[in-house]
């Protein structure tokens, strides 16, 4: 055997038995985790004389999330709890980020996220199906997806200002959290409908927090500025606050335009307690961290 052929062999036998090697990625089977979207915070700073409101808001990403396989071919296919009323069609993020990206797969979404939440669920799937294919869209292409799609895209902790097209990512200190989703439907149109001035001060300036303590201290003197609209489109949200509240939450909060809503807790295991407690008939809680 010549000295070639033996080096080829050694690096074949190294290589991993327990997956399949492809032939390269137009060929592969594979799997992407689209995470929740979670405004820690979400000033409305104004409006523009086209409509679009101006934002200034903190985003995390949980460790909870959707799941999205793709396969050679075409088409969506969804599963999971919430595949329920998740349109396949073109309309479809996923199927439309894809067009932009030139690129067709055959996408299995696993749909573990309520929907519409507040949690940015779509426009994650949108994101963690562009990664799936490799696609670096500019971020023209991917505000016209939607204004947070530009954030997903990033998937971690990052700064969100103008209409979701200034994006700085940000080195967030780990949260713990619990996610708590009532079922109400709240639609987004509605709670900007009800919102009373677009007006409103931006945040604080990010002072780079030395540990998760001083960064819910920060968040504590920050605002969801959509939080009252919500309220006065599904006032239930009022009792879902409450209760997170009561189970100690050093910050309470809904996230994005609801209603979903979330609280902040000092360590794992508090989280996972005020989880537990959280636990009602038609409730969707999630224990979770936020980074």
């Amino acid at each position: 055997m010549s000295s070639l052929r033996k080096r080829a062999a050694s690096v074949l036998s190294r290589l991993p038995t327990n997956r399949p090697v492809s032939a390269g990625p137009a060929c592969a089977r594979l799997a992407g985790f689209a995470p929740a979207k979670v405004n820690l915070t979400l000033h409305v700073t104004g409006r523009r004389a086209d409509g679009y409101h101006l934002l200034d808001s903190l985003v995390a990403f949980a460790d909870v999330g959707d799941h999205l396989t793709s396969a050679p071919g075409d088409g969506l296919t969804v599963t999971g709890p919430f595949a329920a009323g998740v349109p396949v069609g073109d309309e479809n993020l996923i199927r439309r980020a894809l067009r932009l990206a030139g690129s067709a797969r055959a996408i299995t979404l696993d749909k573990q996220l309520p929907h519409p939440a507040g949690l940015g669920g779509g426009s994650s799937d949108a994101a963690a199906a562009l990664r799936l294919v490799g696609a670096d869209l500019p971020v023209g292409d991917l505000l016209a997806l939607g204004a947070d799609v530009p954030v997903c895209a990033i998937g971690r902790g990052a700064r969100m200002r103008g209409i979701g097209d200034r994006v700085t990512p940000v080195t967030l200190p780990p949260l713990h959290a619990v996610l708590v989703n009532p079922g109400l439907s709240v639609a987004t149109p509605q709670v900007f409908a009800a919102l009373e001035t677009s007006r409103n001060a931006g945040m604080d300036d990010l002072p780079g927090w030395a540990d998760t303590d001083a960064l819910i201290d920060w968040l504590i003197a920050q605002r969801n500025d959509l939080e009252g609209p919500a309220i006065t489109v599904a006032p239930d949200i009022v009792g879902v606050l409450g209760a997170i509240r009561a189970t100690g939450a050093a910050v309470t909060r809904m996230s994005g335009s609801g209603a979903t809503c979330f609280g902040l807790y000092p360590d794992v295991a508090a989280a996972k307690a005020g989880a537990t407690r959280l636990a009602r008939p038609g409730w969707w809680v999630r224990a979770c961290v936020l980074s």
